[in-house]
């Protein structure tokens, strides 16, 4: 397959990663992403996964992952070990993201984090109109079988970040096949924006 062929987050993600970089990817599923980056990329890359079945189908791919539990943290990896750390819609699936997120910024220089957004218009009418949580291809779960516990807006993400002084270098807005990164108004974009990737980092 080449590039082109991917879907429009793995193909995003692997455009913001460079060339002959150390990358963890975590909560990383069968390892699709990180032998896209492998390939495409020539990466060197770990993933961290929990579940078995997925930790095996990715060795099975020849990719170096190890299985873990993202919420008790990073402590095998000294400070910043990787070029950049992966959490690809993985967010918000954690018990402690907050702690997730500042695991990653210790063990990376920079961070990619993406997630749907539960600010999108979509998801804001199914809610209003059914009066249930809303389901859609991003969120397929029942309440009550949801792997996300913690759902979140691009509103909610900004704030997070500017209360820790966390900098977010790139923010890319995902719908359907098209991408942008133009909105200059927050609100317009978490309106308007299905899933989102951000690049951050530690301020200085």
């Amino acid at each position: 397959m080449t590039l082109k062929e991917f879907n429009l987050n793995y193909k995003t993600v692997c455009n913001l990663i460079p060339e002959n970089v150390r990358i963890l990817d975590l909560g990383c599923g069968d390892g699709k992403l990180l032998k896209i980056l492998k390939n495409e990329k020539n990466v060197k890359g770990l993933g961290i996964e929990i579940n078995q079945d997925c930790v095996i189908e990715a060795l099975q791919k020849g990719l170096s992952i190890v299985q873990g539990d993202l919420d008790k943290g990073l402590d095998e990896f000294q400070d910043k070990s990787f070029d950049f750390a992966i959490l690809n819609k993985t967010l918000q699936s954690t018990k402690n993201p907050e702690f997730v997120i500042y695991e990653m910024l210790r063990v990376a220089k920079k961070c990619i984090v993406s997630f749907p957004n539960f600010g999108y218009w979509r998801v804001r009418f199914y809610l209003f109109l059914k009066g249930k949580m809303p389901k859609s291809k991003m969120l397929p779960y029942e309440w009550y079988n949801t792997p996300n516990v913690h759902l979140l807006t691009i509103s909610d993400f900004f704030e997070f970040c500017k209360k820790r002084n966390i900098q977010i270098e790139k923010s890319i807005y995902l719908t359907k096949r098209k991408v942008s990164s133009g909105f200059k108004i927050k609100n317009i974009a978490n309106l308007l924006t299905e899933e989102v990737i951000f690049v951050i980092s530690k301020n200085k």
